[in-house]
């Protein structure tokens, strides 16, 4: 199947998020090292993608790009940005054939030879007719993604629609098992697979009731949108780690002020690419909670541990495959490197001591429970009935340090020294920010 590459549009979602649409045509062009022109053709894209995804025919009536990213408290579970998902980036031929398979099939189970014929009928008249190797090649698709299933019996084999889960479960069961979809996808990573199940249950809850009142469910407060559009990358980072394959890319660090690059496909008007082309053989993937972020953990023989924000690869394309034993070797070394990496510090191990106080006038100790539970491996050491002492090591302070802070006035810093008195600084200038006018 022919897909396309939407780092582009990745990109320009994530801008467009991140700052609420405050930016310029001009000023979203030159961030993203386009031309006003191509920012104009990619909104254009955009917004024919929403309209298809919505199920809008008229595009005029179409749900416009900036309703679309416009917050609703009361629907923030569905994320915004997921639509981009959702768009089939498959050829317009292939398209129309996988959906007439599709139908065909719903109503009778079929042979491929029957589903020639099934096209051949219900295509448009300007559609070249496929042949039996095409449709061959769309059921076998089909079948290895899970929307179809091969009927018991010999050649030729049958093929039906696989809807038995949903045909199996009554209405109830359906509703409980939205709601438990539901919370793991917004509480559980990666959620994009969760999310596009949420929305099949949706539209069979909507399909056998008419619609679904939004107070039926959970509400959530989605933190990390951006978090959605990450994903794109990371199943073909999976899938070169479990073939122990390199990847090439080009990799834009979150600190350069570009934030795309197009492939230089015509060497007349070629020009300078930002950021740098990788080539790296991907070990692991870390997910940093606190700040909703993607981390890709590689190895390269001269420079060890490298490591990459997942946000900034584009154009990933698979290379050279590396022996089992060369690849447990290097992951060997990453982990023992990071083994007191509070996330993916490499730095220097230290030792971190402080001290948590019990909340006053509170049955519950949300603050011991919130530190057993995130602490990761540190222990307590110490306890009184006004405190505890918490202990660590941990590869350098840099990752540690907001975890700390986030416990306000209930945390103080023991050790070591200079991590008290950065902590000290900082709450001085925090301080200084409330102070009377």
């Amino acid at each position: 199947m022919a897909r396309e590459s939407f780092d582009k549009e990745v990109q320009l979602l994530r801008m467009l998020v991140l700052t609420s649409g405050v930016y310029s045509r001009k000023q979203f062009a030159e961030r993203l090292g386009i031309s006003v022109h191509t920012f104009d053709k990619t909104i254009k894209r955009l917004r024919k993608i929403v309209t298809t995804v919505t199920k809008q025919l008229p595009e005029e009536q179409g749900k416009e790009l900036y309703e679309l990213l416009r917050y609703t408290y009361y629907q923030s579970s569905d994320p915004r940005l997921l639509f981009l998902f959702r768009a089939k980036s498959l050829k317009e031929s292939e398209s129309q054939r996988l959906s007439i398979i599709l139908a065909a099939l719903r109503e009778k189970a079929l042979t491929a030879t029957e589903l020639i014929d099934e096209c051949a009928s219900r295509l448009p008249a300007d559609f070249p007719l496929p042949d039996e190797k095409t449709i061959r090649g769309d059921v076998k698709y089909l079948e290895e993604v899970g929307a179809i299933r091969k009927e018991p019996g010999g050649r030729p084999y049958r093929y039906r629609i696989d809807d038995d889960l949903y045909a199996g479960l009554t209405d109830e069961e359906i509703v409980d098992l939205f709601a438990f979809v539901d919370v793991m996808a917004n509480t559980q990573v990666p959620s994009l697979q969760g999310f596009l199940l949420r929305d099949s249950l949706k539209a069979l809850l909507v399909q056998r009731h008419g619609s679904i009142a939004p107070s039926d469910f959970f509400h959530y407060k989605y933190h990390y949108y951006t978090r959605i559009l990450d994903e794109a990358n990371l199943y073909a980072v999976f899938q070169a780690i479990r073939q122990r394959k390199h990847i090439k890319c080009l990799y834009l660090s979150p600190k350069s002020e570009k934030r795309y690059a197009s492939k230089n496909t015509n060497p007349l008007f070629a020009k300078k690419q930002e950021g740098r082309n990788e080539y790296v053989l991907p070990v692991k993937v870390i997910y940093d909670h606190q700040y909703g972020r993607w981390y890709l953990i590689g190895s390269k023989p001269r420079l060890g541990i490298v490591k990459y924000r997942m946000e900034g690869l584009t154009q990933i394309e698979e290379a050279d495959a590396v022996s089992e034993q060369v690849f447990s070797s290097r992951l060997a070394v990453i982990e023992e490197k990071m083994r007191t990496s509070w996330l993916v510090d490499t730095e220097k191990p230290v030792k971190v001591k402080a001290r948590f106080y019990h909340p006053e006038g509170s049955q519950i100790n949300f603050v011991k429970e919130r530190v057993l539970l995130q602490g990761q491996w540190g222990t307590i050491t110490g306890e009184d009935d006004e405190s505890f002492i918490y202990e660590i090591e941990v590869n350098g302070t840099t990752e540690i340090k907001p975890w700390l802070r986030s416990f306000g006035s209930s945390c103080e810093v023991l050790e070591p020294l200079y991590l008290r008195r950065e902590m000290i600084q900082e709450w001085k200038e925090i301080q200084s920010y409330y102070e009377p006018v």
